[in-house]
């Protein structure tokens, strides 16, 4: 990858640049397509940044249902038509006694990767306030399907679902413009939930706020583009739009809030 390309994205992000470069070498040499795992929207973003900047070649995203947070891409040359089964995706549903227990994302999603399987292979978790659905990328799906019978104390079991079977996932993701006065991690969490900076701080130094589903400790960190913020026992935040900045210089935002 051109060295220049560098300088646009943080230093963590390089790796994950370098595999995009190999990624599209292989579909360029082998003129064969390439199926990426799960990608977040900040990945999905950087990915879509470099190949148009730096090919010809097509692409396509896809998680599962049409407004998927987390997606696979297939990348491929101009003469491929590719179709929904190349994603290769699988949808299961976590079958469990609803009357007498309750599930959370945080406790299925804990249990997937306690499997061992990185996060990479699981695309959204989704619910309607009772039943929870799950896509998983199919290379994996049998593994999964093997290795669940419990998430904490609860029995369960995941079975296969078609798409037309899909639940309709609860969204209380609102729109929200505001302007800030930075960037800073700490900033954007007490703005956004009208918290002390302190105590936004104290929130990111215990370990309690992820970025892009890491846990980031720095109260100091720049969010950037399509990042998602999560805070525990507050909600999420994704950053939709940079829309310039004010005569004050203060950034305004297009935001994407969650409210616990």
């Amino acid at each position: 990858m051109n060295a220049n390309v560098y300088q646009h994205f943080r230093k963590d992000e390089h790796p994950f640049i370098d595999s995009v470069g190999d990624w599209l070498e292989q579909v360029e040499s082998q003129y064969a397509p390439f199926l990426s795992d799960f990608l977040d929207p900040r990945q999905a973003y950087i990915l879509e940044t470099l190949i148009r900047q730096n090919s010809d070649l097509k692409f396509q995203f896809y998680g599962g249902y049409e407004q998927a947070e987390r997606k696979r891409c297939l990348i491929f040359p101009d003469y491929y038509e590719p179709k929904q089964d190349d994603f290769e995706i699988e949808l299961f549903e976590v079958v469990y006694p609803m009357k007498f227990s309750s599930l959370s994302h945080g406790k299925i999603l804990g249990t997937l990767v306690n499997t061992g399987i990185k996060r990479e292979f699981f695309g959204d978790i989704i619910s309607d306030g009772d039943r929870w659905q799950v896509f998983v990328a199919k290379e994996i799906a049998n593994f999964i399907l093997m290795q669940i019978e419990k998430i904490g104390k609860i029995s369960v079991r995941l079975e296969d679902r078609n798409y037309t079977e899909m639940i309709i996932p609860k969204d209380d993701w609102v729109q929200e413009r505001m302007t800030i006065s930075s960037l800073r991690l700490d900033n954007l969490i007490s703005t956004v939930y009208n918290i002390s900076r302190q105590r936004s701080k104290q929130l990111i130094e215990s370990g309690k706020v992820k970025v892009n589903w890491t846990e980031n400790l720095r109260p100091d960190f720049l969010v950037d583009l399509f990042d998602i913020v999560s805070i525990r026992g507050f909600g999420r935040v994704q950053v939709q739009e940079l829309e310039g900045k004010t005569k004050k210089d203060k950034f305004r935002l297009l935001l994407g809030v969650l409210r616990k």
